[in-house]
């Protein structure tokens, strides 16, 4: 896994985030499973991702907080900029 310049964490060599293999896991998704609804992603580095989980509990919770705040500030960012009140009457008025 590598974390990004935008301080996201990505399992290395793919798009696919840390964020979403944990939440399959927590989910009740199995590696296995996990590994093929992410076929980018081999099985060992799944099994990977989630014991580093379980061994850095704080570390991945504080970073899924983290993760999870700028997440809620960029909707709420976009929702303050295109409200969407309205928005099928604008539809479709175009």
């Amino acid at each position: 896994m590598a974390m990004g310049a935008d301080g996201v964490i990505r399992v290395s060599g793919t798009r696919v985030t840390l964020d979403v293999i944990l939440a399959a896991f927590r989910e009740g998704a199995t590696a296995e499973e996990i590994a093929q609804e992410y076929p980018p992603v081999p099985l060992a580095d799944v099994y990977h991702l989630i014991g580093y989980a379980l061994r850095h509990s704080a570390e991945v919770v504080e970073y899924l907080l983290r993760r999870q705040g700028e997440s809620q500030a960029v909707r709420e960012q976009n929702e303050s900029r295109w409200r969407p009140d309205g928005l099928r009457q604008r539809s479709l008025a175009r």
